[in-house]
């Protein structure tokens, strides 16, 4: 397993109670076949510019140890969540 690093960020619009189960719903992803080590949701923040009309959006960082076929599935599951406006997955280079 590898470690990695994912940040995504949810539509400003979007109710609490729908955060909550968007983040649980990747939390679940991650934990089949993976480990969480460090997970912040980082909250409503400024965009550094317009994305699909939006200026702001909820930040959530995730640190996790999983392998290349859990990794394959979150990052398809994150290309079709409609709340999800981007998102990033980096594998962390040990130094």
């Amino acid at each position: 397993m590898r470690n990695y690093e994912l940040m995504y960020i949810i539509r400003p619009d979007v109710e609490q109670e729908t955060v909550q189960a968007v983040v649980e719903k990747f939390q679940g992803i991650i934990g089949n076949g993976g480990e969480i080590v460090k997970h912040d949701i980082m909250g409503k923040r400024r965009l550094a510019y317009e994305i699909n009309k939006h200026r702001d959006g909820t930040y959530v960082l995730v640190h996790f140890s999983a392998t290349s076929d859990v990794v394959t599935e979150l990052e398809r599951v994150l290309k079709i969540t409609d709340e999800v406006i981007r998102h990033m997955v980096v594998r962390e280079q040990i130094a």
